[in-house]
């Protein structure tokens, strides 16, 4: 602990972001370059090194937060290198993207604001990169076993590179033609500039991780083939089966998924397209769903010079406080934030239909109507009370040229033939089904990350590939491994 009394004296201070009428000009990343390493040493400071640590228990990666705090403070930069990356395989991304529950976990946060964590975390990432500090770490001997991995998201890129540092010989296969996943073509470049992406990739493959894109598993290449090429089989394809609205209108053209919408407007910063052909520019929009997908739709028309941008959240607008009886420290509550592209659009006036920041609370979709020619003209909505009820005389419409459905996903799409190629159990959710070793009901298959566990947070996703490698490793090597295994297939997040 570098100052006893730092999180008396020092208040919270976080990254700031630049202007919201400059950011939107650009799809850089929207906080000020450089800003962060000023501030950082004195944020550090307010750790208090408690002799529990909550902050462990409410990331699923275990990250050693205290220690690498007081290594920060003291510009260790190296130490705390070496502890971030002791438990986390990719924190730039999650210095980026992770909603932070180990600051809802902060003792600090009991009754003060809690220390940034998340902030910490991205300038130990950011510095070891710039210093060399992050060299490939290729294994000493081969296993001579091998190992496919499916889908190169998080989770994939996880249990890949663990793999491969244990001395498996390891393939992932992609069926886009980058590798990435959801870090690639469902993140916004203004979230997460994909520099980060390319630059852990390149680790990897100096490492020995072997790379196939443009390679649908089901479609591509025969599923049970590939099973019986490899030693082992990880599934982490994350669950891409969109939730849909089923309400009338909704065959009117100029509806469409969120994940069909995001990935065009990444590929105009990718360079591949020079105009999405979904571009909101001039466009009246309307997001339905107010979770994160939606947020980085929001942000995406907002950039592409949308006429205007509404996002319907169902659930009533929360308070900006912690209810200590629903949500108790040191619970992730459910709270008024606002994010980066809540934020432009407040300030830029983008949503005329919404209070303040482009949302409507407490909000459900009705039907959508549409002109002559079949296209989606408006969405007509009514209000609803806590259990979703419609609320009468709440009934109004919103002009709407663009529908995006952001609405969450229920498992793996089945459409690729992968999980019936190889003829897996599933959960009646639509996930796949595991026992407690990650293991499929295929002998040598296993399944992590979303496309088992439901839809979920990077972090979560991170955790699962450090653990399904474990079990990988474990099923290879005859029953031991030296892996860590942060997380079991039935953890869930804390709750009441």
């Amino acid at each position: 602990m570098a100052d006893p009394k730092g999180f008396l004296t020092t208040p919270r201070e976080e990254w700031p972001r630049r202007a919201a009428g400059e950011r939107v000009r650009d799809w850089d990343e929207v906080y000020v370059p450089g800003a962060l390493l000023p501030i950082v040493g004195r944020q550090a400071d307010r750790c208090m090194d408690c002799g529990v640590p909550f902050c462990h228990e409410a990331c699923p990666l275990g990250n050693l937060i205290p220690e690498w705090n007081d290594l920060v403070s003291r510009s260790d930069w190296r130490a705390a290198n070496e502890r971030l990356h002791a438990t986390n395989n990719f924190p730039e991304f999650t210095g980026r993207l992770c909603p932070a529950p180990c600051e809802a976990g902060c003792v600090l946060a009991i009754n003060q604001p809690a220390v940034t964590i998340k902030n910490v975390e991205c300038a130990i990432a950011d510095v070891a990169w710039e210093e060399g500090l992050v060299p490939p770490r290729p294994p000493e001997r081969l296993s001579g076993r091998t190992v496919a991995v499916i889908g190169s998201g998080p989770t994939g890129l996880a249990a890949a590179q663990q793999l491969t540092r244990a001395g498996h010989t390891v393939a992932v296969y992609e069926r886009d033609d980058r590798v990435g996943g959801l870090l690639r073509y469902g993140i916004p470049e203004f979230k997460m500039e994909k520099r980060h992406l390319e630059r852990r990739i390149g680790q990897m493959r100096a490492e020995g991780t072997r790379f196939r894109t443009s390679t649908a598993v089901g479609q591509d290449v025969d599923a049970a083939g590939l099973r019986a090429r490899y030693d082992a089989v990880v599934i982490a394809t994350g669950a891409t089966a969109w939730r849909e609205l089923t309400v009338p209108g909704r065959e009117l053209a100029g509806i469409h998924q969120a994940m069909e919408y995001l990935p065009l407007a990444n590929r105009v910063c990718e360079g591949d397209l020079e105009c999405s052909p979904l571009s909101a520019a001039g466009r009246h929009v309307v997001i339905v769903g107010g979770g994160d997908t939606g947020a980085d739709c929001l942000g995406t028309a907002v950039r592409e010079r949308a006429a205007s941008v509404t996002q319907l959240d169902i659930y009533a607008q929360p308070g900006a406080e912690r209810d200590e009886e629903a949500e108790p420290w040191p619970t992730y509550p459910r709270l008024y934030r606002l994010s980066a592209a809540h934020e432009e659009a407040r300030e830029l006036g983008s949503a005329p239909a919404a209070d303040a920041d482009a949302r409507l609370f407490a909000a459900s979709t009705l039907r959508f109507t549409g002109d002559a020619r079949g296209h989606v003209r408006a969405l007509h909505l009514v209000g609803v009370d806590a259990g979703r009820r419609p609320l009468p005389g709440t009934e109004r419409s919103l002009p709407a040229d663009l529908v995006l459905l952001a609405l969450g996903f229920s498992g793996p799409d089945r459409r690729d033939g992968l999980v019936d190629g190889l003829g897996l159990e599933m959960e009646r959710r639509g996930t796949i089904a595991r026992d407690r070793g990650f293991a499929t009901s295929v002998p040598g298959v296993f399944a992590a990350g979303d496309a088992a566990r439901g839809q979920s947070l990077v972090v979560w996703a991170i955790a699962e590939g450090r653990a399904v490698a474990a079990a990988v490793d474990r099923h290879l090597s005859g029953g031991t491994t030296r892996l860590p295994a942060p997380v079991d297939p039935y953890d869930r997040p804390m709750t009441v």
